[in-house]
């Protein structure tokens, strides 16, 4: 695998992360009890704190990341192991599994 493409392959991971990781540890200003702007949305973040977010995100992407680097070095996940109802259209017949 090129190095281009884990780059690319570890972005994809980290922006994943981030919006996954996003909900995750903010209070809105009823619930810290700060005083809210008027006009502001009762749901709108009191504590959001981006760098702490990216650097939560760059540990995920950088763990899942490798995990799949490694997976498609060692080859412990196959496509063909993903086929769960048995129709292998598609594949070479040396990629079959033979019953």
């Amino acid at each position: 695998m090129n190095w281009t493409s884990v780059v690319a392959i570890y972005a994809l991971f980290w922006v994943m992360s981030a919006f996954l990781l996003l909900p995750f540890g903010i209070r809105t200003h009823d619930e810290i009890g700060a005083e809210k702007i008027p006009g502001q949305a009762d749901s709108a973040p009191a504590n959001f704190r981006p760098g702490k977010l990216a650097l939560r995100a760059t540990v995920l992407a950088a763990a899942l990341c490798g995990l799949y680097v490694a997976n498609y070095v060692y080859g412990w996940i196959e496509p063909t192991d993903l086929d769960f109802f048995g129709d292998w259209v598609g594949y070479p017949e040396e990629q079959r599994p033979t019953e």
